[in-house]
């Protein structure tokens, strides 16, 4: 052998030898572990970790720690993937613990780290029904840094706010410029569609189809900017409610895109819509069909449907549930979707939630027919003989759907205002309907104005309603300054809030910028949502309504200290009101004062408008 074959041999060898080593390396990589951190002094010392990395095949792993321990190692259906399930220990501090992965005489260490838990005041004490919500699509609220509206890299690459599908630009900064805005209105707590990543090649801005649960989607901001709006939030007395969706993603999120297991998805031959049946599910004659195709259908091809009985994957969301909360201090959750999901995944995250957060609160949206079927899935409901849902309150559509027949139908037996009446009537169904969220539009309703025929009357009689009654009401953004439009498609009632953005030509966020009735609106909410504040009657008071007569619907919120009487005239009439039938509310009290202007109002001589509503606060 000549010297050139044996110097061709030794580099030969060199080089086998340095890319296995590297080769050999790559074997142990850790690419992304979910939970990024975890907290000590939970009340639940179990802590599973998601680790994805190059091959996890026949890696040996320990823990280096007095005050933790490993309890069992999983390996999923993807090599990429293991998981492991730790206890830790009810003294634990702060700290990093360590984990060391040996595989193939590899070592790889990986430092995993425990933080301390905040207490601050206003964390994690939940919403309820002393609270006025105002409901913000973020993308459309307001542009408060333009340096994040193109994200490069990111799959819409793209802003555009002619384009009703695109992404506008409004983000977390802009939300926080707002906050004196929302202050001056009265409002005491916020929701704001889904802030999860949504990184879809297309219309991905109402953040619906999630593509990565820890990360806030960076054109709207980043993790800690989220964070800081709560902050900003909870020093003004504001409480802060995240949206969440366990029922779909988004095809670009990551682990779809590379499966742990291939049961995490609900797949289907053909693809499947679902037959958007709710009432499969506690029908006592559905077809097995019906139901299955209600449970495990898509929502939207670009969606892929969930599967959270798969009990890796709802360990999975339950610690991003909690890790939310814990990491930014919020004080509720609406749950998008609520029924398509796994429900015996939801009470065991409403169970894990309340064992941690006793104050926090809940909201499901049910979206169907029925007072009944939308209680059904509401806390210690006696019909659902399956489980308790452990939600605290519904997304009250029937009350919804009362309102709108109020303002748009004739009266009758069972039409117009008595659909109100009728509706509070079966609140017998659920264990704490003043729990429940109600509105008069939201993100996928035409708004409120258009819907209410564009009658400032018939908007002031929707507003008015609204705050006083039993339940937790919602403002969508933009109906205090008369926004109007009607759904088809959704985006229509989704436009920019004017005065967002820095280019706009007219500001309504300031009274100059509004007209005399957009005004008028304004300063009718902002009155009696701040009057609202300090009223125990209106905040948690109980209810006493009357049968509706000729087209007029009186109720009364009482406290120990206050007595609150509203008057609705709904229809087209001039009407003269006897107050002789309230006599057991009044208990022969003629004097009330008006609770929006302060003006005194005599009981037994009372003329009402059409569509006049008076709220009077009886002395």
């Amino acid at each position: 052998m000549t010297k050139h074959t044996y110097r061709s041999h030794f580099l030969l060898l060199i080089m086998i030898f340095f890319m296995g080593g590297r080769l050999l390396s790559q074997t142990l990589s850790i690419e992304r572990v979910s939970p990024p951190f975890w907290w000590a002094g939970m009340k639940n010392s179990h802590l599973q970790l998601l680790l994805k990395g190059n091959d996890w095949t026949g890696v040996d792993v320990t823990l280096n720690s007095d005050e933790a321990h490993i309890t069992r190692v999983s390996f999923a259906e993807n090599p990429k993937y293991l998981f492991i399930d730790v206890d830790l220990k009810e003294h634990i501090r702060p700290g990093i613990l360590e984990f060391v992965f040996r595989k193939n005489r590899q070592t790889l260490s990986y430092n995993y780290e425990i933080r301390m838990r905040d207490h601050s005041e206003l964390r994690h004490k939940g919403f309820n029904s002393g609270d006025l919500i105002y409901l913000i699509l973020p993308d459309r609220f307001s542009n408060g840094d333009s340096s994040n509206d193109i994200i490069s890299g990111m799959n819409e690459s793209s802003s555009n706010r002619d384009s009703i599908f695109s992404r506008h630009g409004g983000d977390l900064q802009g939300i926080i410029n707002k906050l004196d805005y929302l202050e001056d209105l009265g409002i005491t707590a916020i929701w704001l569609n889904p802030v999860y990543e949504n990184n879809q090649n297309f219309a991905s801005y109402h953040g619906y189809a999630p593509s990565d649960h820890y990360r806030v989607d960076p054109r709207l901001g980043t993790n800690e900017k989220y964070r800081e709006l709560v902050r900003e939030c909870h020093e003004r007395g504001i409480k802060v409610i995240k949206d969440l969706v366990f029922n779909h993603i988004g095809n670009q999120h990551w682990f779809y895109k590379d499966l742990p297991f291939e049961n995490w998805i609900n797949k289907h031959d053909t693809f499947t819509f679902s037959n958007f049946r709710v009432t499969t599910l506690l029908d006592p004659y559905a077809s097995d069909s019906d139901l299955e195709r209600m449970r495990r259908g898509w929502f939207d091809r670009h969606m892929p449907d969930l599967n959270c009985s798969d009990p890796f994957l709802a360990q999975y969301f339950i610690q991003n549930s909690i890790w939310w909360i814990e990491y930014a201090g919020l004080n509720g959750f609406r749950f998008d979707t609520y029924a398509y999901s796994d429900l015996n995944f939801l009470s065991a995250l409403a169970e894990r939630i309340f064992e941690e957060y006793p104050e926090f609160n809940t909201v499901g949206e049910i979206w169907d027919n029925g007072v009944a079927i939308q209680a059904y899935f509401s806390e210690n409901n006696c019909n659902n003989r399956l489980l308790n849902t452990h939600l605290k309150g519904i997304t009250d559509f029937q009350l919804y759907h009362a309102i709108n027949n109020t303002l748009n139908e004739g009266y009758g037996w069972n039409k117009g205002v008595e659909r109100i009446y009728y509706t509070l009537s079966s609140d017998f169904v659920y264990e704490s309907p003043f729990n429940n969220l109600i509105f008069l539009d939201n993100h996928d309703l035409s708004r409120f104005f258009s819907v209410a025929g564009k009658d400032i009357r018939k908007f002031k009689m929707g507003i008015g309603f609204l705050l006083t009654t039993r339940g937790i009401p919602l403002l969508y953004y933009g109906t205090e300054i008369l926004m109007s439009n009607f759904k088809g498609p959704d985006e229509m009632v989704r436009e920019d809030f004017p005065g967002g953005w820095i280019e706009d030509s007219i500001s309504k966020f300031v009274p100059e910028g509004r007209t005399d009735l957009e005004n008028e609106a304004f300063n009718f909410v902002k009155t009696l949502a701040c009057k609202r504040k300090n009223s125990s009657a209106l905040k948690n008071g109980r209810l006493v309504q009357f049968v509706p007569q000729d087209g007029v619907y009186v109720f009364f919120r009482i406290s120990n200290n206050e007595k609150i009487m509203v008057v609705m005239n709904a229809s087209d009439d001039i009407k003269n009101l006897s107050t002789e039938r309230f006599s057991e509310i009044l208990e022969g009290t003629q004097n009330a004062t008006d609770f929006i202007d302060g003006s005194p109002i005599q009981l037994n001589s009372l003329t009402l408008k059409p569509w006049e509503i008076i709220i009077a606060e009886i002395e």
